[in-house]
């Protein structure tokens, strides 16, 4: 005979791991808000170490910055942003070829541990980069990019992570977007079978960590705005596993 609570205490196993990752992911996200935003200087003195001042012309106004983030222009990181910004694609067209060969062969009801976990990566890339990164957070933080601040040779203020009173109108620094991609990538590698993790999963894990250091070499984004936005993937994929594996039947765990 079956016994139930054995597969309760299967069920609750299951269950505890992705969600005690998004709960200490989760205060670990708010605790780095807190000290970036308590200590801006941690963003001021690495932007400020990329950061190449020159001369002003004779006509620029009094106390003004002038100069470049050298590496914005460089070849070399441009050629590589453009092959790590097209890693998200592949891996979107990956999963959901995963998901339809499944659905095609054994319909869409059918569930099974490999097809909730694409679903549970396809739900945090939308909610976490899609929804809270680039909707919410980029088009109303307010916090002005590096290169845009008058600390670096721009216009607008400086405000600290966490702050909503930068003047920035879209598009803006906090939190980074190729950042939360990368932290998603990163998230991908946990669900690649054994025999491909060494092969392409530490390729994908050395493209995940480089995606957010680029754009803080770069001027594009501050050291907060990349570290924050690459953990929230996490969070938000974490949570996206959790929820998942609740609601998977019990049949479907034991297959």
């Amino acid at each position: 005979m079956y016994d139930n609570s054995i597969a309760y205490a299967k069920r609750t196993a299951s269950v505890s791991r992705p969600l005690v990752a998004f709960l200490a992911l989760f205060a670990l996200w708010w605790l780095l808000l807190l000290v970036f935003y308590r200590f801006p200087g941690i963003d001021l003195a690495v932007a400020q170490g990329v950061f190449t001042a020159k001369p002003c012309a004779p006509s620029a106004p009094l106390k003004e910055i002038c100069g470049t983030f050298a590496l914005a222009k460089n070849p070399l990181l441009e050629i590589v942003r453009g092959i790590t910004l097209a890693l998200p694609y592949i891996a979107i067209a990956a999963l959901l070829t995963t998901l339809i060969a499944s659905w095609r062969r054994h319909g869409i009801r059918h569930r099974t541990l490999e097809t909730d976990r694409s679903i549970a990566a396809l739900l945090s890339l939308a909610v976490g980069c899609g929804l809270i990164v680039n909707t919410l957070l980029k088009g109303y933080a307010g916090r002005p990019r590096p290169r845009s601040t008058d600390l670096f040779g721009g216009s607008l203020d400086f405000v600290q992570a966490g702050s909503f009173a930068g003047r920035c109108l879209g598009n803006c620094s906090f939190v980074s977007g190729e950042a939360s991609s990368g932290g998603w990538l990163l998230c991908l590698v946990l669900l690649l079978p054994p025999r491909l993790r060494l092969p392409l999963g530490v390729p994908l894990a050395v493209a995940a960590i480089i995606m957010p250091f680029m754009r803080v070499l770069t001027g594009a984004h501050y050291l907060s705005d990349a570290v924050l936005g690459w953990l929230l993937s996490l969070v938000v994929f974490a949570a996206a596993m959790a929820v998942i594996d609740f609601l998977r039947p019990e049949a479907s765990s034991r297959a």
